[in-house]
């Protein structure tokens, strides 16, 4: 038999967490459509959740590294919040004039130290002053994080999203030349699961390879996508067909180290 909401409430451990794994997206061909889905804006910059806890805040990646020290205007804004407690996820940016998200922004301001010039957009809210948010719909939770984030202003903003019309939605957003769309099932299982997983569509269009180029990259997105590419050159040497995703081989155990002779005792 099911469990209704309430249970969910009553049987979820009510601590603040001190890390949640973040549900990745699943990168599908086409947008969905229909009144069953919510589409949001996709953003390229830093997954990021942040922890709230009395006034203590924690910048946690998406592999739980604490990353507070790097954004510390972020961490300010987020420790003014009228919450005791909360944890939110969101997307670290670095924003264009044109309103549109760069990860080349975020990284300059990185390396130099300038978090002031960074945006935190958030889009869900797992936890709030003991009670366990993830369980309830997205539309809650959603709705729950917007009005914690009424009263605040810049660095923090509001991820808001359309439901149904995802194609339209889609199209919208290539117009803006923003990075995708994420769209979620409004009635997914609770988001812990690992079915109904967010779905992602980027405004990149795949097509049959026939050149080859030698690039250099920052890093591999979860959409399988390159960033910070420079340019090298053609490499006329080598087929397309024949190229293939390098895979880094596992370290080598290190050699057993042979056992030390035991030390007797001299005789006198």
């Amino acid at each position: 038999m099911p469990r209704s909401l309430d249970d969910w409430r009553r049987s979820e451990a009510t601590a603040l967490p001190g890390w949640i794994k973040p549900q990745l997206t699943r990168l599908v061909a086409e947008a969905p459509d229909g009144p069953d889905w919510l589409h949001e804006i996709k953003f390229d910059g830093y997954r990021m959740h942040a922890r709230l806890d009395r006034g203590a805040v924690r910048l946690l990646t998406r592999t739980g590294l604490d990353w507070t020290h790097k954004y510390p205007a972020i961490a300010a804004a987020v420790a003014l919040l009228p919450a005791r407690q909360a944890y939110l996820d969101g997307e670290l940016c670095g924003v264009r004039p044109d309103g549109t998200t760069s990860f080349s922004l975020i990284q300059n301001a990185s390396d130099t130290a300038n978090s002031d010039a960074l945006v935190f957009f958030l889009f869900d809210l797992l936890h709030l002053d003991g009670e366990a948010i993830a369980p309830m719909p997205v539309t809650e939770r959603k709705e729950r994080l917007r009005a914690l984030l009424s009263d605040a202003g810049s660095p923090l903003h509001f991820s808001d999203h359309q439901i149904g019309r995802g194609l339209a939605f889609y199209d919208h957003a290539c117009t803006q030349k923003v990075e995708g769309i994420v769209s979620k099932r409004l009635d997914a299982p609770p988001r812990d699961s690992r079915f109904g997983s967010p779905l992602t569509l980027s405004r990149v269009h795949w097509v049959r390879p026939e050149l080859v180029a030698e690039v250099k990259f920052l890093s591999w997105t979860e959409d399988n996508l390159l960033r910070q590419v420079v340019y090298e050159g053609l490499r006329e040497d080598k087929p397309a067909a024949e190229v293939r995703r390098a895979v880094p081989y596992p370290k080598a155990p290190e050699p057993a180290r042979p056992a030390s002779p035991s030390k007797r005792p001299r005789s006198g």
